[in-house]
C-alpha cells in the first residue's frame, strides 16, 4: 500500500508538469482522426518504404498531413502546415525529394524521419521542429490523430 501512495504522489507532483514553454506558439491543437486505405490508388505511394505524401483533406491536421512510409509497415505523419510562422496561404508545406518538406514561404525545409529543421540559421531565433501526429496500422488501413 506504501507504494501505492509513493506511486500516485510522484504523479500528482511531476506527471502534471506544465510543459506550455515547450509548445509552438504558430500552430493550435486540433483533435482529429484520418483513416487512409493504402489500397486506394490515390495513396499509392505509401507502400513503397521511403516515399512521403501530402494529404490535405479538410479535417486532417491544421493545413492538411505530411505521411512518410518508414518502412516495414511503420509510418510517421506530421503537420503540414510549417511550424515556424502562423499559417498562412504559402505555409502548407511540400514534399520534396520523398524524405523533406519544405514551405513556400521562406523555404524552411524539414526531414520527414526527424520532423527536424534542415536548414537552421544561427541568426539567434528558436526553430520549431514539425508537429507530430500518432499513426497506427490494422491490415491496409492507416489511421492518423490528434
Amino acid at each position: 500500500m506504501k507504494r501505492f501512495i509513493w506511486l500516485a504522489c510522484f504523479v500528482l507532483l511531476f506527471g502534471c508538469a506544465d510543459n506550455h514553454s515547450n509548445r509552438n506558439p504558430y500552430l493550435s491543437e486540433v483533435s482529429f482522426t484520418k483513416t487512409i486505405n493504402l489500397n486506394l490508388p490515390l495513396y499509392n505511394n505509401l507502400t513503397v518504404a521511403g516515399n512521403g505524401v501530402l494529404i490535405n483533406d479538410d479535417g486532417a491536421g491544421i493545413r492538411g498531413i505530411i505521411v512518410i512510409n518508414q518502412g516495414f509497415n511503420t509510418f510517421l505523419a506530421w503537420e503540414a502546415s510549417c511550424p515556424n510562422h502562423a499559417p498562412s496561404g504559402c505555409s502548407t508545406m511540400s514534399v520534396v525529394g520523398n524524405i523533406y518538406c519544405q514551405c513556400d514561404c521562406e523555404d524552411y525545409r524539414y526531414n520527414l524521419y526527424t520532423g527536424a529543421i534542415v536548414d537552421e540559421t544561427n541568426d539567434g531565433n528558436a526553430y520549431h521542429n514539425m508537429l507530430f501526429y500518432q499513426t497506427t496500422v490494422n491490415g491496409n488501413i492507416l489511421t492518423v490523430s490528434n
